[in-house]
């Protein structure tokens, strides 16, 4: 681009462009450090002059064509960037940056590349270690058939290079990248890694693991593997504030989906069915698209579930026969879907087909270990169905693997049933109480913490437990008070279903004395 003449040039042959084309090129490329909104553009373009927005979209549109669709980027709610690479033209002066070279294309899933981790130190063995820790946590990100990861060989030509991680970005063509560092001291390592937005080089989550050096490769696997537990599920929050900030026009199939489940992650423990409902209708319009979305499936498969599950619903059995439908549909496509299957457990389940429930969820756990989410419900799962000793302890590790996690609440929430299960009151109590503070409007701890509340003796805590639920979830305190649990324990359902009706005030409180 030479802006003294006026003039675009590609391979050293002019290229025609428009007056205001230009304009809006030259504005893009001068501010490119930032987002320019669309009146900055407009009074940049057309000065002393009352145009609508319509003409700076026909020159967006011309750009596009001219030079490449990632020539400008859309930020919705804000304005527009440049996203091409520049390079210096090296004429006479080298005001401004030429020879625009395409970035490449994001895919629609979250992508990510793992860098090379830095090794602090001269000893060549941590230099081992480092560079097994990036291979091992790319290995691991790979389990997750939600993301998009870079291959090893490609993030590992970055060795030993000060990288700018947007220009990774654009030459890989993710939109996270991984980066950390490993500083070993005596018996002791120290492990850094954090996760960055490399388009707009936020810093989205972040940890250091100090461990003991015993057996190198085990304390490699381990390590690697907390890092994935715990970056994980990071990915999520800024891909949810994304897919709602997003259009609906010209959406693909699987940015369609990726809204919906957005959604639907973000209110699965809230009794209101409107975001539930608001995540059918974007899965719909994905499978409209496309009718093999896999992940439209799966959303489908957890709206249902979740409606199921708080009764609000018009026919229970439609509903689970539905939700089975799409997640059965989904792990045919995509055999390797962990969420698909544990969403099908959860349905199966819920249909009284707990053994085939448990063998999926075991599955689904086993396809990928690093999902805590589902390595909590299993152990809910075990803990009401299954082998009860299992249950508390894996509540437990999906806790410890993934510390700050979005789904917390539920976290807490599944540890408070399987410590129900056991008799342990109350830490179930406690896991309850948890719970509501990680998601104060959510019925779920009030039907853990009335049933808990009984097993400790306290009536009339429980008594408020469950008034707190009617207020909330009306519909969900009918089912469970009905005796539908997520159980095939008899012992644990007779429990679970007395309790609650002692603390509803149905039943005399010493029919709890001989089940405690």
């Amino acid at each position: 681009m030479l802006p003294d003449t006026r003039q675009l040039v590609r391979g050293g042959a002019p290229v025609v462009i428009g007056a205001r084309a230009f304009d809006l090129l030259q504005c893009l490329i001068e501010y490119r450090e930032r987002v320019v909104s669309k009146d900055d553009l407009i009074r940049r373009i057309w000065p002393e002059t009352v145009v609508g927005e319509n003409n700076l979209n026909v020159q967006v549109a011309t750009l596009r064509k001219l030079i490449g669709p990632q020539a400008v980027v859309t930020v919705a709610g804000h304005g527009y960037r440049f996203g091409l690479e520049l390079k210096r033209s090296g004429v006479a002066g080298d005001d401004f940056e030429s020879s625009i070279a395409p970035r490449l294309a994001l895919p629609d899933k979250p992508s990510i590349a793992v860098l090379p981790f830095l090794c602090l130190g001269d000893d060549p063995q941590q230099a081992y270690f480092a560079d097994g820790v990036t291979e091992d946590i790319t290995t691991e990100l790979s389990r997750f058939h939600s993301l998009f990861v870079i291959a090893r060989n490609s993030a590992f030509t970055y060795k030993g290079q000060a990288v700018d991680v947007r220009a990774v970005s654009r030459d890989l063509g993710v939109r996270y990248v991984v980066e950390g560092s490993v500083r070993r001291a005596g018996k002791r390592v120290r492990v850094v890694a954090q996760l960055i937005d490399a388009l707009t080089g936020e810093h989205i989550w972040a940890e250091k693991y100090d461990r003991v050096v015993e057996d190198i490769f085990d304390l490699q696997e381990e390590v690697a593997r907390a890092v994935v537990v715990a970056m994980a599920p990071q990915i999520e929050v800024p891909e949810a504030r994304r897919a709602r900030r997003m259009g609906p026009d010209n959406l693909s199939a699987y940015a369609l989906a990726q809204r919906g489940w957005a959604v639907a992650s973000a209110s699965d423990m809230a009794y209101e069915r409107s975001p539930r409902d608001e995540a059918f209708r974007w899965a719909t319009q994905a499978l409209a698209l496309d009718t093999d979305c896999a992940l439209a499936l799966r959303t489908i498969a957890l709206v249902h579930w979740w409606h199921a599950y708080h009764n609000t619903t018009e026919s229970i059995p439609d509903t689970i026969a539905l939700g089975l439908a799409a997640a059965t549909r989904a792990v045919a496509l995509d055999h390797g879907d962990h969420h698909a299957r544990r969403w099908r457990a959860q349905l199966l389940f819920m249909a009284g087909q707990s053994d085939d429930g448990l063998a999926e969820l075991r599955q689904a756990h086993q396809i990928n270990p690093n999902c805590a989410l589902t390595l909590s419900w299993l152990g809910c799962y075990e803990a009401t169905s299954g082998d009860e000793s299992k249950g508390v302890p894996y509540a437990l590790e999906a806790l410890r693997l993934s510390p700050r996690d979005p789904s917390r609440a539920a976290f807490m929430a599944v540890l408070g049933f399987a410590h129900f299960a056991t008799g342990d009151y109350a830490a179930s109590v406690q896991a309850a109480q948890a719970a509501l503070r990680e998601a104060p409007g959510s019925p779920i701890p009030h039907v853990v913490g009335a049933i808990s509340w009984v097993g400790v003796g306290e009536i009339a805590l429980a008594q408020a437990e469950f008034q707190r639920l009617v207020q909330i979830a009306p519909r969900l305190a009918e089912a469970r008070l009905a005796g539908r649990w997520l159980s095939a324990r008899p012992r644990y359902l007779q429990r679970a279903h007395t309790f609650l009706r002692i603390a509803a005030g149905m039943e005399d409180p010493h029919a709890a004395d001989a089940l405690r």
